[in-house]
């Protein structure tokens, strides 16, 4: 998956009644790669502003009614709009004038007619300036709420900042492998009806503290829907900490989760800040949380009970304030039944189910979501596709995904590859063996069923990986799924590598 994040189009209002003012102002930021946002009279313009929030407006001073001075004014009266910059435009040029803007609160003017490359270095350096401000606000809230977090008494004032200052270590490298890691996470394409109930359900769940379990089968997006909940949530500005327990081994879990000392155990070389001291605050999303040990599991039902915790080989209880977010693709009832699964701790993580359907249950969005893997992936690989066949998604659509819509994903950026100019092409790809052999086969018999299918798909990926498993190369990492669990469903398909 790709790893690049696109940035946000910072937005601008342009507030004038000289549609000629208008047209250039317009035709010169959009192509600079802003978005434009245009009002003709103060009044419309703050109703505007408090709904729009741009990033900053082009105010003019004389119009008709309410003049630009008197629309500053109460926009920096207002602490919704005060911290938005504003430019004014005037064909004054009296010092009184300028003054008299400035005095209203604007940031700069800039003189008609216009010189466009001025107003594009006045905006750029008004937004650099805003963008700066804020990043220093929210970095001095930052640390006000960390240090006042852990400043118990002056007699520990030194223990506290060297624990401040881990965590605040630990926190910006696990950020930064976030950002690493991980591509638009925010945006959910759909247009199915069914994953809009979902999309409601997060929408009603997410202002609350209720703790969430995803349920799905892999690569349905029960990440983005986890994201999704933290984004909408009181929490959105706290961190999103994630965990994999099926990624992990079972010995290194419960440092992962907890944190240990130094010492604590063979190689503990030094203190280590856990996953639910870094979400304090915010949101810790335990993903294929069915993994998990059994062992483990009632430790984790104590800190989702009483909110505390030990770091291994230390004995002060910490206290954490963490948004629980669950996923599986297990059935957590079978493993109850099984054993493997603690009750108690299901009943404490499933308050608030959300079933994520599989690709084969929303097909409708297979058209929209090719179009977003082709405009996603494309830059990066040198390719912009304008063209995407019908032949090419009826193929598409007739498929079953198996491995959802990260098996898609995967398809589009290989066919990426492959397209050689601007019409996206499929070529060979996994799916087409086991689409022919479908073909073949019911010609002669019935239709398949969903097990036969994936069978079929599941061989046909073996053959092209010559039974490789595991690794870059092998059959797990091209459905996109793990080894293990591609061995679980080998087992119970009957699939066994030729002699």
């Amino acid at each position: 998956m790709s790893t690049k994040t696109e940035p946000a189009l910072a937005s601008i209002l342009i507030v004038d009644d000289t549609p000629n003012n208008i047209g250039i102002l317009f035709e010169t930021l959009s192509h600079s790669g802003y978005k434009v946002l245009v009002e003709r009279d103060g009044k419309s313009a703050i109703e505007q502003i408090k709904y729009a929030r741009p990033d900053l407006v082009l105010l003019d001073v004389m119009m008709p009614g309410m003049d630009g001075f008197e629309t500053c004014r109460r926009l920096k009266h207002d602490p919704v709009t005060k911290e938005i910059p504003v430019i004014f435009m005037t064909a004054l040029a009296e010092t009184i004038d300028k003054v008299n803007g400035f005095n209203m609160g604007a940031v700069d003017y800039i003189t008609k007619p216009f010189q466009l490359q001025e107003v594009l270095s006045r905006i750029n350096t008004h937004l650099t300036l805003r963008n700066l401000r804020q990043e220093l606000q929210q970095a001095n809230q930052l640390l006000e709420q960390r240090v006042a977090e852990r400043t118990e008494a002056l007699s520990k004032a030194l223990k506290e900042v060297e624990e401040l200052k881990n965590k605040l270590q630990a926190e910006n490298h696990y950020l930064r492998e976030e950002i690493r890691q991980t591509s638009n996470f925010e945006e959910i394409v759909t247009q199915s009806k069914l994953f809009r109930k979902v999309l409601s359900k997060v929408e009603q769940v997410a202002p609350t503290q209720t703790s969430v379990l995803i349920l799905g089968e892999s690569g349905t997006g029960k990440e983005l829907l986890a994201r999704a909940v933290h984004n909408l949530s009181s929490r959105k500005n706290r961190p999103l900490v994630k965990i994999n327990c099926a990624a992990l081994p079972a010995t290194l879990i419960e440092s992962e989760l907890f944190g240990h000392e130094k010492g604590a155990f063979t190689g503990a070389a030094g203190q280590k800040i856990g996953r639910f001291e870094l979400a304090d605050g915010g949101t810790l999303f335990l993903d294929e949380i069915g993994e998990m040990p059994l062992e483990l599991q009632a430790k984790l039902l104590r800190v989702l009970q009483e909110g505390e915790f030990e770091r291994l080989g230390s004995t002060k209880t910490l206290k954490v304030n963490v948004r629980i977010i669950a996923a599986t693709n297990r059935d957590l009832e079978q493993e109850i039944a099984d054993g493997k699964f603690r009750e108690d701790l299901y009943y404490r993580l499933n308050v608030f189910p959300i079933q994520s359907p599989p690709l084969r249950e929303r097909k409708e969005d297979i058209p929209v979501l090719v179009r977003h893997f082709c405009d996603k992936h494309g830059p990066s690989i040198g390719r912009k596709i304008d063209l995407i066949p019908q032949e090419v998604i009826n193929a598409l659509m007739a498929y079953n995904w198996p491995g959802n819509i990260r098996e898609l994903e995967n398809i589009i950026e290989r066919s990426l590859i492959i397209s050689t100019g601007r019409k996206l092409e499929l070529g060979d790809w996994p799916g087409s063996a086991s689409l022919n052999r479908r073909s073949l086969l019911t010609k002669k018999v019935s239709p398949l069923t969903l097990e036969e299918c994936e069978r079929n798909h599941i061989l046909s990926v073996l053959e092209m990986t010559h039974w490789k498993v595991s690794g870059d190369n092998g059959a797990a990492r091209i459905l996109d799924i793990i080894p293990t669990t591609l061995e679980s469903r080998m087992k119970k398909l009957g699939i066994r590598r030729p002699n």
